[in-house]
């Protein structure tokens, strides 16, 4: 059975934890104890009916206020399919967590409050995901049930929408649903006030629709993250290479390079927790041993020589800003980048985003709380790298304030 990972993202209010705990409840997915606690939550505040938002909102300021603040994961499984689900805050504040979230995500589920259209969050949340190469985007139109199931109010979502898409590169497939999670209406059983609608359901889409995975298989890449070196007498003389395999195949007997020094050798063995492999890949944490005694350490990189990553300590990135300070070039950061970690600076802001009109913004050049836009970064010491859409472990960093430790941008390598 494969693993779905999807994200979900909307303005505030839009159902997005109202439509995972209707998800959860239609599917049985939920226990008997979960159900009675959220139903004694709901009785205690007052609800005329059981919230379900309260199954994904656990912070106590998020069922006070009813919004989503921080990411909350959620693990269910139909008999197609296991599914790992990050719900998303979709207050503009907050949008770093939404980045967080959809980073590992192979699919986005956009809502759309059928009353209010298509929204500046709207567009945000899509440009997002095409950023992060989310290929795969359901538009879920909610709250049908307040226009009155109008399939006139849909078709013209459904046109502003694919308008605006269709500016975006990267999105590959747009599947788009009415649906109601407050009553259930196309979530997980088809929705008889919706006669005119003759697409799937949104589970049924979520069960069937083909992603392929997003690890790369081609490029091999192995991030040391430390090296195993045991004092006992059994394993005397063994020195081995942890890490997990961020792209491509290691098999004993390979021919490898480490970076950035750049020694050769060949693959002696490969080990994980469950006894030794034959071939190890992304996403694998294993150990990796060598015939040569060279010297690596944590931050040092495993690859083939026939297709090593670009080396260098001039990167051009597109990069979502964190932090409420705004950007100040030439300011240090700490860049942190697989499991390697070097100062950098900001050498130059290229350009921002109009994230409605999808512009560049080149005569306001400062980086503002959840601003997005192209920048070029110098490092302090040479990385082993690729391009985001190669690869999304090796083309992602962090910048991360030095004097705070607060991670001040995500950044994806062009």
């Amino acid at each position: 059975m494969d693993l779905l990972r999807f994200t979900t993202a909307g303005s505030v209010d839009d159902g997005k934890s109202t439509l995972i705990g209707r998800l959860l409840y239609d599917s049985k997915s939920i226990f008997e104890d979960q159900l009675a606690a959220v139903e004694r939550f709901s009785q205690k505040r007052g609800d005329a009916r059981v919230d379900l938002a309260l199954l994904t909102d656990g912070l106590r300021a998020e069922r006070e206020q009813g919004i989503t603040i921080d990411v909350a994961y959620r693990y269910f499984a139909t008999p197609r399919r296991k599914f790992i689900i990050a719900d998303t805050p979709g207050h503009i504040q907050y949008t770093r967590n939404m980045v967080t979230g959809a980073s590992t995500a192979n699919l986005a589920i956009i809502l759309i409050d059928a009353r209010k259209g298509v929204i500046e969050q709207t567009c945000r949340h899509a440009f997002l995901a095409n950023l992060l190469r989310i290929q795969h985007v359901i538009l879920a139109v909610n709250k049908m049930d307040l226009v009155d199931y109008s399939e006139e109010t849909y078709e013209r979502i459904k046109a502003d929408f694919s308008d605006f898409a269709s500016r975006l590169e990267n999105l590959v497939e747009m599947t788009f649903i009415p649906i109601s999670a407050l009553n259930g209406d196309n979530v997980v059983d088809k929705s008889d006030a919706m006669p005119w609608y003759k697409g799937p359901t949104l589970l049924y889409h979520l069960e069937t629709v083909y992603v392929r995975p997003g690890e790369n298989h081609v490029e091999a890449r192995f991030p040391v993250q430390t090296v195993i070196r045991p004092h006992s007498d059994e394993w005397h003389d063994f020195r081995g290479y942890a890490g997990r395999v961020a792209g491509g195949v290691f098999k004993p007997g390979d021919a490898v390079v480490a970076l950035p020094s750049g020694f050769q050798s060949r693959i002696k063995s490969v080990h994980s927790a469950d006894g030794d492999l034959q071939e190890a890949f992304a996403p694998l944490s294993v150990t990796l041993t060598l015939e040569d005694e060279i010297d690596i350490s944590r931050g040092d990189m495993i690859v083939k020589p026939n297709n090593p990553p670009e080396t260098g300590q001039d990167l051009e990135a597109m990069i979502c800003w964190f932090s409420e300070r705004p950007l100040s070039t030439r300011t240090r950061f700490a860049l942190r980048h697989t499991t390697r970690e070097v100062a950098a600076i900001v050498k130059d802001v290229r350009y921002k985003v109009n994230i409605n009109t999808l512009h560049k913004i080149e005569d306001d050049l400062v980086f503002r709380m959840n601003d997005i836009g192209r920048i070029a970064i110098r490092t302090s010491a040479p990385l082993m790298f690729d391009s985001y859409a190669k690869n999304r472990i090796t083309g992602s960093f962090i910048l991360i304030d030095e004097a705070t430790n607060e991670t001040v941008a995500a950044g994806m390598i062009i």
